[in-house]
């Protein structure tokens, strides 16, 4: 859980500050009690897909991409992102609920909506929580069957 809360800050960081270096983001960590080194915020730069880009002022900085809702995910990306995210899952009727750590249900549910699953309608993500409506066809139990099996649980 601790990596999944330092990407989720690395990641808000990245959209509240101009981030220019590794060093830097190492450095706004430890002031927020993270300790990290330069290879794991390369590596959490690299899993979060940031890109540097140029801002006004000829700077670069360090961004995440944002994926259009419309492009699918591929399928290692589901199975990547609940792998690493998802801690439980239950369901009920047609509804599968997610667990994640918190401030992480919004990723899950994100790569959720764009893995073009047939048997998904939606999601809704709160912080910790999110709850996935399977299509009557498919029903709760056997996506949450087939989420499990995606996140290795």
């Amino acid at each position: 859980m601790q990596k999944a809360a330092r990407q989720h800050r690395v990641a808000n960081m990245l959209a509240e500050k101009a981030v220019t270096s590794q060093a830097q983001l190492v450095e706004l960590l430890a002031a927020d009690g993270l300790k990290a080194t330069q290879a794991t915020v390369s590596r959490d730069l690299e899993e979060l897909g940031a890109i540097k880009v140029r801002v006004p002022g000829g700077e670069t900085v360090y961004a995440i991409p944002e994926l259009p809702t419309e492009q699918i995910a591929p399928t290692d990306h589901l199975r990547r992102v609940l792998g690493e995210w998802v801690v439980e899952v239950a369901n009920s009727g047609n509804i599968v609920v997610l667990r994640t750590p918190p401030g992480s249900a919004h990723v899950v549910a994100s790569a959720i909506d764009r893995s073009g699953h047939s048997g998904i309608l939606g999601t809704v993500a709160g912080d910790d929580t999110m709850l996935v409506v399977a299509t009557e066809d498919v029903g709760g139990k056997a996506l949450a069957e087939q989420l499990a099996e995606l996140a290795d649980l």
